[in-house]
């Protein structure tokens, strides 16, 4: 085998470990949850149980598989305040919040269900009113699970509640139990892929030492 057989062999065997790395990534079903700030949606650094929004603000809730709050899908549609709330005037002693619900697409949605379609709320309440008591005002039922996660807004999903989904199989019954939703053979340590990349690498960097004591030894 010579040295430009070698080459492009390795790059090959590379390239199959890093696919095999990235075969593994996997996301999670959530509720995400988004504040706005002028033309952008920011994610929240507060759960919805303990964000305290003011007279005005623009909050937003997407449904999707995300991996990490970078990899998170943002709220779709209208995110402005004065078309929000056009209709529900201010009242004294009240506040309101523009609330942004999108419940995302159907790839993402559990096995069995259809997202209902995307849509917006304007929430009046009292001034000392978290994010929570806004949804749960205009957007009931609302699910939560042991943890206080937000599991469901007007009640979709039905069921299920930040599940692991491969990113391969979005389309998994969300009534699974969470260690159920991928091999578990995999889930502690490399795929397969990665350790049949990794010796091809180690056979090629073998064959090709080999080679290059032969050609030495040839000119002795």
């Amino acid at each position: 085998m010579t040295p430009r057989r070698i080459v492009p062999l390795l790059l090959a065997a590379f390239l199959l470990i890093g696919t095999a790395g990235q075969a593994q990534a996997a996301g999670y079903r959530y509720w995400s949850f988004w504040d706005r700030d002028g033309a952008k949606w920011v994610y929240a650094t507060q759960g919805p149980s303990m964000a305290h929004p003011s007279d005005g603000d623009v909050q937003g809730f997407r449904f999707a598989v995300s991996e990490n709050s970078g990899d998170a899908a943002q709220p779709r549609g209208t995110a402005d305040f004065a078309s929000i709330c056009a209709k529900t005037p201010a009242e004294d002693g009240t506040k309101r919040v523009a609330l942004v619900l999108d419940f995302g697409t159907a790839p993402d949605a559990p096995s069995g269900e259809t997202p209902p379609a995307p849509r917006t709320a304007c929430a009046r309440v009292s001034p000392d009113a978290t994010t929570a008591d806004a949804l749960a005002a205009v957007a009931g039922p609302l699910r939560y699970n042991t943890t206080a996660l937000l599991c469901a807004i007007a009640g979709y999903p039905k069921s299920g509640c930040g599940e692991q989904v491969s990113r391969t199989e979005k389309k998994q019954d969300s009534t699974a139990a969470p260690e159920a939703a991928e091999d578990k053979g995999d889930e502690d340590g490399p795929s397969i892929g990665l350790y049949a990349g990794i010796a091809v690498v180690a056979a090629l960097a073998g064959a090709a030492t080999w080679q290059a004591r032969r050609r030495r030894n040839a000119t002795r």
